[in-house]
């Protein structure tokens, strides 16, 4: 990375510090390519889950209705990398903060954008690939699932040679994690109400034994009421507003930890809930205002519009942050159809109101059918930024998995990163030897 990379107010390092930090690059590149110091301690993490999964009644071990979520060994960041995430998260919420920012995405975004609840979202999910210059981010999530399978990951890690753990560290403490997310509801709760304490909450979706993340539903059920929270698992359509409040049944409810991907609330199925949110009946987390301001894919063509941006105001080093981290992305329209399937091979294409690589396309995979799609959808295009590499040396050969990583966040901060491996065009959750991979970066006394 150039000097531009360097934190606000750092020197420039030179010397024997340079050459340190050369040293730690290598280390890293070299445990990524195939290092197995550290495995993840799969019969740890299988009792722990299964034991809190089967008290709640799931019917089937979650080792055998999702044999890839989890990949056996982790995957290492160095430090400055890992603090240029930091940067580039930072950079982006002081951009959402501005005005002309918002006017603009109020532009594409419905009505209930507009509605402003108070609170800030839990679950944030910040996408990065590692690019030959750092990080660059892919996208953002505000209801990024995965976060307590990866708290249950982060305790399971396990070094087979005690001198790895002097010089590699996790990116938190795995057993603050829970306690972390727990006050994070609590902390949203007090955002809209903070004279009660956060008694009942319900996580959300649509018919939610049958989706796919249902197992980590269950478990955050139980570290509420653990909390002392009481937790309700709901389809949106069980809920009713009376007194002025949400409820389920003959309970009143506080917090509604939403689940859904109907991010605006559209569906008639969401229509109490919709008008609970406006009414503030209830807290909603994340809602519907957090979608359009950060996770609209259009919103990566302004994040990318260094002209724009520094228009309203923005700093130049949030700006040259902005412009390193974030590749440049535009929409695709009838006018610029011609010149950008021409380039496509530089580009990766997502619908603006995607979720989970639905409907998203590597430019050099297309169709001229599928670009009839495209071009009538409402899509992004974003330049391409390859995934880093995850080598494992096997009996019978090298396995090479893509990486994805992930900074979970709230209000602007990062609570801890975790990793996606896999085969293919985009995460899957279905490659062998792949899944959720926790993090590891050099120790600060390296």
């Amino acid at each position: 990375m150039t000097g531009r990379d360097q934190n606000e107010g750092e020197a420039t390092p030179t010397g024997s510090a340079q050459g340190a930090g050369a040293a730690r690059e290598q280390l890293i590149e070299a445990l990524n390519r195939d290092c197995r110091c550290i495995t993840v301690n799969q019969a740890a993490l299988h009792r722990a889950l299964e034991k809190d999964l089967s008290e709640a009644g799931l019917p089937s071990p979650l080792f055998e209705s999702h044999p890839h979520l989890f990949a056996d060994s982790p995957v290492y960041l160095s430090r400055r990398h890992v603090a240029r995430m930091a940067e580039i998260i930072r950079a982006i919420e002081s951009v959402v903060q501005r005005e002309p920012y918002q006017e603009r995405i109020r532009e594409w975004a419905p009505s209930i954008a507009s509605f402003d609840p108070g609170t800030k979202g839990v679950f944030f999910g910040y996408d990065f690939h590692l690019g030959p210059d750092g990080p660059q981010l892919i996208e953002i999530n505000t209801n990024a699932g995965g976060a307590l399978f990866n708290a249950y990951l982060a305790r399971a890690q396990r070094a087979c040679c005690p001198e790895i753990t002097e010089i590699l560290v996790g990116t938190a403490e795995p057993a603050t994690i829970e306690d972390i997310f727990v006050e994070m509801f609590r902390s949203e709760w007090a955002l809209h109400r903070s004279e009660e304490p956060l008694r009942t909450a319900a996580i959300v979706d649509e018919t939610p034994a049958d989706q796919a993340m249902y197992p980590e539903f269950v478990l955050f059920q139980q570290l509420l009421e653990r909390a002392g929270i009481q937790t309700a698992i709901a389809d949106p359509g069980e809920f009713e507003e009376k007194d002025d409040a949400l409820w389920i049944g003959d309970q009143r409810i506080d917090l509604v930890y939403n689940r859904s991907c109907d991010f605006y609330l559209e569906s008639p199925a969401h229509a109490v809930l919709r008008a609970a949110y406006l009414k503030g009946s209830a807290v909603v987390t994340p809602h519907p205002r957090a979608y359009a301001l950060y996770a609209d894919k259009r919103n990566l063509v302004v994040l990318s519009n260094t002209e724009a941006l520094r228009s309203w105001g923005v700093d130049e080093t949030s700006l040259t942050i902005l412009r390193d981290g974030v590749p440049e992305a535009l929409r695709v329209t009838e006018e610029n159809a011609d010149a950008v399937w021409a380039d496509r091979r530089q580009f990766f294409f997502k619908p603006a109101t995607g979720y989970g690589s639905r409907g998203a396309y590597r430019g050099a995979k297309l169709t001229r059918r599928v670009w009839k799609t495209i071009v009538a959808g409402d899509y992004v295009a974003q330049k391409l930024v390859g995934p880093s590499e995850r080598h494992f040396t096997l009996e019978d050969g090298t396995l090479v998995l893509k990486v994805d990583l992930r900074a979970y966040t709230y209000s602007g901060e990062i609570q801890f990163l975790a990793a996606r491996l896999y085969h293919g065009q985009t995460t899957n959750m279905r490659s062998p030897g792949g899944g959720f991979a926790p993090v590891f970066t050099e120790s600060a006394t390296l």
